[in-house]
């Protein structure tokens, strides 16, 4: 039996991953396997975004797959799976950048940008402009402090709306909407500096 595709964080639990989820807990690692498959893209990235290095994310998504694995008795259907997955996750990358602060390389940062290998008819200056924008905006993003920088990258990347985030950062909604306008004015005394160091990206 196939999982159904994604329809967002806080879609309904689907017949056919109710299904996976009790074969799960009854030990199939194969039916696990098939119930995160349609997220494990998106969770890396976030865990890269989090955590600003590729190894470290690796690490805490397996750790934090293995962790969901073991208490998927545990998970009751209030939130969306896709909610109680990225919770565990997310939690567990906060927890390991306060035990460390991973240094970001310039093939890593460039790696982060996830930018698209240049189209042959595309202008080599736009795209080296884009990636410029591109590093410029991580920079700041990992300049903010710890709450902020996770609650931009959830709403702002991740398209979280204010419920999911407030269930996976385990704060209210009105916490959420507020530490939110907090991230958007810090990030933006961040950009000013690192836009008027790059004035033809202003």
């Amino acid at each position: 039996m196939r999982p159904t595709g994604v329809k967002g964080i806080g879609s309904i639990l689907s017949n056919d991953n109710k299904e996976l989820i009790r074969q799960a807990t009854e030990g199939s690692s194969q039916a696990f396997e098939l119930l995160i498959t349609p997220y494990t893209g998106r969770l890396f990235n976030t865990l890269m975004h989090i955590l600003r290095c590729r190894e470290s994310a690796e690490d805490v998504m397996q750790n934090a797959l293995f962790q969901a694995y073991l208490k998927l008795d545990t998970y009751r259907g209030h939130s969306a799976f896709y909610t109680w997955l990225y919770r565990i996750a997310v939690n567990m990358a906060l927890s390991y950048r306060r035990g460390t602060k991973p240094v970001v390389s310039m093939d890593q940062q460039q790696e982060m940008t996830g930018q698209e290998a240049v189209a042959q008819n595309e202008v080599v200056g736009e795209a080296l402009e884009r990636e410029e924008r591109a590093a410029v905006l991580h920079e700041a993003i990992g300049a903010l402090s710890e709450q902020y920088r996770s609650i931009i990258i959830l709403r702002e990347i991740e398209g979280c709306n204010y419920d999911d985030i407030a269930k996976i950062l385990s704060i209210s909604s009105g916490t959420v909407r507020s530490r939110l306008h907090r991230a958007r004015m810090q990030l933006k005394e961040k950009l000013l500096p690192l836009l008027n160091e790059h004035p033809s990206l202003s």
